[in-house]
C-alpha cells in the first residue's frame, strides 16, 4: 500500500502543475533574475545553480514534514488499538487521495480549504522568508526553498495526510520526497522560461485523465482499508 501511495504522491506534484506555478513559480522566476554578477558568465548554468539550490531546500523541508507527520503517527499509534488507527489512518489517506484527483482534475476544490491550517505558522515563517530577498548566493536560495517549502498549499497538507498513514517515519519521509520531486518540471520549466511542460499539463485531457487516476488511487486505497473490516 505505502509503495502505491509514493507513485500517487509523485503524481500529485507532477501534475499539480497549475498549483504549485501559482504558489510558487514567481517566487522561482524571481531567484533566476537575481543572480550576483559573477555567475553571468553562463546565464543558464547560473539560472540553474539557483533553482536546483531552492528546490533542494523545498524538497528536504517536505521531506522534513513526512518524517516528522510519519514517525509522530507511529508513536500515537501506541496509545490506540493499532488496528483501528491504521484502518482510520488509509481511510482518510483514501479520501483525501480522492479529493486531490478531484482537484487536480477541476472538479471540486474542496482541498484547498485545508490551506488555512497553516496560515498562523506562515504568519511566523513569512517574515523571515521575506528577509532573504533579494537571493544573492546559493546558501541564501537554499534557505529560502527550505522555509519556502512551509508555506500553506492544500496539495502538500493533502499528501501529508498519506504520510499519517504510513505510519513510519521513514516511509512519510519517502512519500513527501516523491511529492517534491514530482514538482520539479514545473518549478523547473518555471525558473528557465521553458513553459511546454507547464502547457502539456494544465491541458484540460491531461488534467481529468491524471485526476482520475488518483481517484483510482483512493478508491483503492479505501477498498483495501475496507476489507481489512470483513
Amino acid at each position: 500500500m505505502i509503495d502505491f501511495t509514493v507513485t500517487g504522491a509523485f503524481l500529485v506534484g507532477l501534475m499539480g502543475a497549475g498549483h504549485c506555478i501559482g504558489m510558487c513559480g514567481g517566487l522561482v522566476g524571481a531567484i533566476s533574475q537575481q543572480m550576483p554578477t559573477q555567475t553571468k558568465g553562463n546565464v543558464l548554468v547560473g539560472k540553474l545553480q539557483f533553482i536546483v539550490s531552492y528546490n533542494a531546500g523545498r524538497i528536504l523541508s517536505y521531506t522534513l514534514a513526512g518524517a516528522l507527520i510519519g514517525g509522530s503517527a507511529s508513536l500515537l499509534s501506541t496509545l490506540f488499538s493499532l488496528d483501528i488507527y491504521l484502518l482510520s489512518m488509509r481511510i482518510l489517506a483514501g479520501v483525501m487521495m480522492i479529493a486531490t484527483g478531484l482537484y487536480i482534475a477541476k472538479i471540486w476544490s474542496g482541498v484547498v480549504q485545508v490551506e488555512r491550517l497553516g496560515k498562523r505558522v506562515w504568519q511566523v515563517l513569512g517574515p523571515i522568508a521575506n528577509r532573504l530577498l533579494p537571493i544573492k548566493s546559493l546558501k541564501q536560495a537554499f534557505v529560502a526553498g527550505l522555509i519556502w517549502g512551509w508555506l500553506p498549499c492544500g496539495l502538500v497538507y493533502s499528501t501529508l495526510t498519506w504520510a499519517v498513514a504510513a505510519n513510519s517515519a521513514q516511509q512519510g519521509a519517502l512519500i513527501m520526497a516523491a511529492f517534491g520531486l514530482g514538482t520539479l518540471p514545473a518549478l523547473f520549466s518555471a525558473g528557465v522560461a521553458a513553459q511546454v511542460f507547464a502547457q502539456f499539463v494544465l491541458r484540460n485531457s491531461v488534467r481529468m485523465i491524471s485526476g482520475f487516476l488518483l481517484v483510482g488511487f483512493g478508491i483503492h486505497t479505501l477498498y483495501i482499508a475496507i476489507a481489512q473490516l470483513n
